[in-house]
């Protein structure tokens, strides 16, 4: 089976289904009442406003509550950092205390009614925040940071404190960032630097710190929002907000737990229909990384392989160390876009350009050979015993002289070459300086890509620390792997936005009509039998074998005739779910007598197990196809799920197959079967004709619908096997099975 998660429907969920049938007017939608056409039909949000944050990180007025200015306090550090700051974006701050008549020489008000004006921004340095919430909302202050701890990080009581703390601040109106946050939207921002910038956001501030140093190596950042717990302002709210800031050249983020599925995608959405990139560090491939994480921010961390096919349906770049996602993110936020995707590999050594060409082509990254006119060229400058072809290797000592540049040239006005790489191993002085400078002099008269990986291990020679990192236009990296990924990220970022469609645009808003017929087979807390889950199929326009459903030897034999032989029997029953492990399926019975004993073995078998049945079913025998596996299932953070890949009696086993989250079209479907190890059984192997994939494309599409409409009543469904047919004769399901949510009252 694909998987299922059995929970309780919550009211909000049965509400959001009679929304998306039209019958009453929709909850709020980040603060704005939703209307119909704002929900898909499982009754998810199609749209989020983008929250106005310009106050937060800009405001004219701030309140320190809890300010100090007490030798060994720890309020009296953060209280002399957020006067810093204040004073560096304009803003007037006012302390608040009730036992100090000012701090640091600034007039401080007892509390917060007695502020002398309405502040944007309320820093809580305070052990509770929940009493001063309503104190901020009557003061009408528009945002809140709390840096406590002891919330959901800390398990169920702090779990709660933290639901007490989310609802006061719905009650408020103001936003909150935090609890367990830190100083760092507060951080010193260089204002020298210009060009593209990063935002950060970050749910562990102390991650964020490589990415933020990237201002010392003249790569500029303008935002950094520490998320802490979101029990209020989430990571899906900053990246709506930084996706339409016109400085903001990429973001990057350090997730550990998403708060809400649908949140998230929608602003990914947001950022892929404006083209920016989102670099993002995920947490919880691993069980152990996604325990830690729960503990320490107290969110789900979700099924890693249903976070990671989303972000890749959002073009989401996931990366997984720190080191990855600044350099990542470093050459997205500046690099413009690619005029071809064609890499060159330029060395001074053939050895370096042999090993990074396998590295480069392993990852996916396509490397042309050079066309004979223009290794001619190049030729005029190198030796001819060195090959040209890609990588180029120029021997070393063009480099030293005027040939460096023309080379370099005449490699960048190769119309196949959007991407120039050139790995410097170790310095090697006078040559390399002269090799760097000739690059750089190159990229500034080129709209194409020029990377250089510095490979020394020291890193403070004047070639790398003066003319590299003093150039905007040359892509520095410390590291072969780095490059790669880097360079990978930039063409599929750039290849994902120019086609790219928001698939929130066509998601269904209303029910088909399917969906009335579907609802009354469904059985809320069972298993249905196969016979009942096929009739599920059948009302979505899902094609199953020829079959009947008896209960006599010799009904069998009657139903055998009418179908048409070879025939397959199987026993039918509400709590199977491997029928083949328990001999419950008979195939390729060709006769009668085959039939009529295939029955009762069938029912003598289920008796022994004490298998309740709803009787056999007598179906046609489909032959000549792949067996796939399509299902459906529930996940926490993102609801629907669903699923294709390699099926039959090994489907666990083998372990081959591409998730989705609605909603998504035809492209995604077939983006699907491409992620498959085996892909290339349907297109036919040892004489094989091609499968049907326009069928299996139109079944996956058909169980997404279900899955949307019947997502309240739904827990799991498994077609295995879909019987793929040669091309244009179909797919037919063989077998399924469905599980049926439970209602409120039903245990889980």
């Amino acid at each position: 089976m694909l998987g299922s998660t059995h929970g309780t429907l919550t009211t909000d969920s049965r509400r959001a289904r009679v929304i998306a049938c039209g019958e009453q007017p929709g909850p709020a939608v980040h603060g704005r009442p939703a209307e119909v056409d704002d929900l898909d039909v499982s009754g998810r949000p199609l749209y989020c406003d983008v929250p106005d944050l310009d106050r937060f990180f800009r405001p004219e007025s701030v309140a320190v509550i809890g300010a100090s200015d007490a030798e060994g306090r720890p309020n009296t550090g953060v209280t002399r950092q957020l006067i810093a700051w204040s004073e560096r974006v304009g803003a007037r701050l006012h302390p608040v205390h009730p036992n100090r008549p000012s701090v640091f020489g600034i007039p401080c008000s007892p509390s917060v009614a007695d502020l002398p004006e309405q502040v944007d921004l309320a820093v809580l340095l305070v052990a509770d925040p929940l009493p001063v919430i309503e104190e901020l909302a009557q003061a009408k202050v528009k945002f809140a940071v709390a840096f406590a701890s002891g919330f959901a990080e800390t398990g169920d009581d702090g779990a709660a404190a933290q639901d007490r703390l989310t609802a006061a601040v719905e009650r408020s109106g103001m936003r909150l960032l935090g609890p367990n946050t830190n100083l760092n939207a507060f951080e010193r921002f260089r204002d020298d630097l210009d060009g593209p910038a990063i935002a950060l956001i970050t749910q562990s501030g102390h991650q964020g710190r490589p990415v933020f140093a990237l201002q010392e190596l003249g790569i500029r950042l303008t935002h950094w929002a520490p998320t802490g717990n979101e029990a209020d302002l989430e990571t899906a709210d900053f990246i709506s907000y930084f996706a339409e800031r016109p400085e903001v050249g990429a973001i990057a983020c350090y997730v550990e737990g998403l708060k809400d599925g649908r949140s998230f995608l929608l602003a990914a959405d947001r950022a892929a229909r404006r083209k920016v990139p989102v670099v993002a560090v995920k947490v919880g491939r691993t069980e152990t990384g996604a325990r830690t994480a729960a503990s320490h921010t107290g969110k789900l961390t979700g099924a890693d392989t249903v976070v990671d096919a989303a972000m890749r349906q959002y073009g989401v770049i996931r990366v997984d160390g720190l080191d990855e996602l600044q350099d990542t993110a470093a050459l997205l936020a500046r690099a413009r876009p690619p005029r071809a995707e064609g890499v060159v590999v330029y060395s001074i050594s053939g050895g370096t350009g042999a090993h990074f060409a396998d590295l480069a082509t392993e990852a996916g990254l396509r490397l042309p050979v050079l066309s004979q006119a223009k290794q001619a060229e190049l030729h005029q400058w190198i030796p001819e015993y060195l090959s040209v072809a890609n990588p180029v290797d120029n021997g070393g000592h063009p480099v030293g002289d005027w040939r460096g540049r023309k080379i370099i040239d005449a490699i960048l006005d190769d119309p196949e070459v959007g991407v120039l790489i050139c790995p410097v191993t170790g310095p090697f002085p006078p040559l390399s300086d002269r090799l760097v400078q000739d690059l750089v002099d190159a990229a500034e008269r080129t709209e194409k890509l020029v990377c250089v990986v510095w490979g020394s291990p020291v890193g403070t020679e004047p070639a790398y620390r003066e003319v590299l990192l003093g150039s905007s236009r040359v892509a520095t990296f410390r590291t072969v792997a780095n490059c790669i990924t880097a360079v990978r990220a930039y063409l599929d970022h750039h290849r994902f936005v120019t086609g790219y469609r928001s698939p929130f645009d066509e998601a269904p808003r209303t029910p088909s009509p399917s969906f009335r017929k579907a609802q009354a087979l469904m059985r809320p807390g069972q298993q249905l039998s196969e016979h009942a889950a096929k009739q599920l199929l059948r009302a979505y326009g899902i094609r199953v074998p020829r079959e009947q459903l008896v209960t006599s030897a010799a009904a069998a034999v009657r139903a055998a005739s009418l179908v048409g032989y070879p025939v397959v029997m199987k026993a039918s029953g509400a709590q199977i779910a491997h029928k083949t492990e328990l001999g419950l399926v008979k195939i390729g019975l060709t006769s009668a007598s085959q039939v009529r004993d295939a029955y009762r073995e069938l029912t003598d078998i289920a008796r022994y197990e004490d298998v309740s049945l709803d009787g056999v079913l007598v179906c046609q025998m489909v032959e000549r196809g792949v067996e796939m596996v399509v299902g459906a299932a529930h996940d926490e953070l993102f609801g629907p799920t669903v699923t294709v890949g390699l099926g039959g009696v090994l489907v666990e086993v083998l372990g081959d197959t591409a998730v989705r989250v609605p909603p998504f079209g035809e492209e995604q479907a077939r983006d699907m079967l491409a992620e498959l190890r085996g892909r290339a059984l349907l297109d036919g192997v040892r004489g094989r004709p091609p499968a049907d994939l326009d069928a299996l494309v139109e079944v996956v599409l058909r169980v997404q619908r279900m899955a949307l409409e019947l997502e309240d009543d739904l827990a799991e469904l498994d077609i295995n096997p879909l019987m793929v047919l040669p091309q244009g004769q179909g797919a037919v399901a063989l077998d399924a099975l469905a599980i049926c949510r439970p209602t409120p009252e039903q245990p889980s």
